[in-house]
């Protein structure tokens, strides 16, 4: 599997936000500087990350963006599966009657099997715990 850059910024703004200080709260700008990314790719992270509840954006004077829940809270394969649209290592394993040999293929199976501990893994790590020190 390979993340999306989408994915990829959602998670950095994540850990960005975890590292501050607790309630400071910082701007799309910060991100964008940080990780030399373009402030309009953030500005679109944070707004699917404000509507999935993971972070707040607060408006006006001392307003930017914080968290929306404790970094013990959130967990990276939750991130991850709610920016993903696909996980599947290939079609067959998620979509019937898309290849000639699926019926007996036992791929198909190790496949499914391999995606599904990569998501528990993915889902037992929380932000708290990718946090850079």
């Amino acid at each position: 599997m390979r993340l999306s850059l989408q994915t990829d910024y959602a998670l950095r703004t994540l850990m960005f936000l975890a590292s501050k200080k607790k309630k400071q709260r910082a701007t799309i700008a910060d991100v964008a500087g940080c990780f030399h990314i373009s402030e309009a790719h953030v500005a679109k992270v944070v707004n699917q990350l404000a509507r999935l509840g993971y972070l707040r954006s607060v408006r006006g004077a001392g307003g930017g963006i914080e968290l929306g829940r404790e970094p013990t809270e959130i967990r990276v394969g939750d991130v991850i599966l709610a920016f993903e649209a696909n996980m599947h290592l290939l079609e067959c394993v998620a979509t019937d009657n898309v290849c000639v040999i699926q019926d007996h293929c036992k791929l198909r199976n190790v496949l499914a099997r391999a995606e599904q501990l990569q998501l528990e893994y993915l889902r037992e790590i929380r932000l708290a715990d990718v946090i850079p020190v």
